[in-house]
């Protein structure tokens, strides 16, 4: 169980500043430019680790990190700028109650992507959940 509450934890915690960035960033980007408000947050984000990777001593040398491991990074690199710039364009013309339960749609999808290209298992009560996730995202985005 301390495997499982170790994760649990640190996914908890991506939820809650997940939280923290969707409400920050509309506030943020209501005088700006939603393109550049993201090129502003990543250097923030690189900063951030940079300084975070330092103080914990947890550099290594980067000719030690394998050539399916750089292809994979740098592929999910592209994947979250993208994902990113289409998340604060999104914030800037939408509420961010509606946007954000959009945004989660991607549980759906890493469900389905995970199933399909990584050969993990699902049993029905997972996709059950999965199908709620989608409800409830549905619900979340109807003006009522």
């Amino acid at each position: 169980m301390g495997s499982t509450a170790n994760w649990i934890g640190w996914a908890l915690g991506s939820a809650s500043f997940a939280a923290l960035t969707a409400i920050f960033a509309k506030i943020g980007i209501s005088q700006i430019n939603s393109d550049l408000a993201t090129f502003i947050r990543t250097i923030v984000i690189l900063l951030a680790l940079a300084a975070f990777l330092t103080a914990t001593r947890q550099w290594q040398p980067l000719d030690t990190v394998g050539g399916k491991t750089w292809l994979f990074l740098i592929l999910s690199g592209l994947a979250t700028g993208a994902s990113w710039l289409c998340y604060f364009k999104a914030l800037k013309l939408g509420d961010a109650a509606r946007v954000a339960p959009v945004d989660k749609l991607s549980v759906i999808l890493v469900a389905v992507f995970g199933v399909a290209f990584l050969g993990e298992k699902l049993s029905a009560a997972n996709w059950l959940g999965v199908a709620f996730v989608g409800a409830g995202v549905l619900l979340l985005t109807l003006r009522v």
